[in-house]
């Protein structure tokens, strides 16, 4: 029986198989004993990590140590709101507070926080009722690395194109044709990363469509 600790681009925690590309965190301990999830976060310091740094072994949801969760890929993790771990990603991390700066029209040199993008992200990936905070933006306004949400299903997107997630990897193709609105599954101030040059590392089964 797979753990509960696969991350949906809903920001949903599910127990399938396959682990993906990416592993990460949501600031702690949110497992039991029985290695079950029993909250949705410990901090708002949710991370994407690589699956293995510096020959660090774990095992998996160890009593009162934080609990690992896993990405198809970085595209689902920005989705769910987390951003780039600045221990094991530390050049990611560079690159996404680089593209963080000027989508707030900072100056190059203006100092920017992981703490003060963690409250920002915070805020913008869950409500106080602990649901996912989602807005409506027209489709080909989206940036690509954009996970939306049509009639219930996960859509990328990618290189002028919609690629359907599952847990396994993408499996379909469409093409956007018109500026319908659509629900943007990613957090709005990523979303501004990504349109400021931040490119996520996406799942290989993305190159096969």
């Amino acid at each position: 029986m797979p753990l509960q600790n696969r991350v949906a681009p809903s920001g949903q925690i599910t127990a399938v198989t396959a682990r993906g590309k990416f592993m990460g965190n949501r600031g702690g301990v949110i497992h039991n004993e029985n290695r079950e999830i029993v909250r949705q976060y410990a901090s708002r310091r949710w991370l994407t990590c690589v699956l293995e740094f510096k020959g660090r072994r774990r095992t998996m949801m160890s009593p009162n140590r934080y609990t690992e969760l896993f990405f198809l890929d970085e595209a689902v993790a920005l989705a769910a709101g987390h951003r780039p771990c600045a221990e094991c990603r530390r050049e990611r991390f560079n690159t996404f507070k680089a593209a963080w700066r000027r989508s707030k029209a900072l100056s190059e040199g203006a100092p920017v926080l992981a703490d003060s993008i963690d409250l920002e992200l915070h805020e913008a990936r869950i409500n106080r009722q602990k649901g996912k905070v989602t807005y409506w933006a027209p489709l080909n306004s989206l940036p690509d690395g954009c996970f939306v949400r049509i009639a219930g299903t996960s859509y990328l997107v990618w290189n002028g194109c919609l690629f359907r997630w599952s847990a396994a990897g993408y499996d379909a193709k469409l093409i956007p044709c018109d500026d319908r609105a659509v629900e943007a599954l990613t957090p709005e101030p990523i979303v501004k990363c990504l349109a400021q040059g931040y490119r996520p590392k996406v799942h290989d089964s993305l190159l096969a469509l």
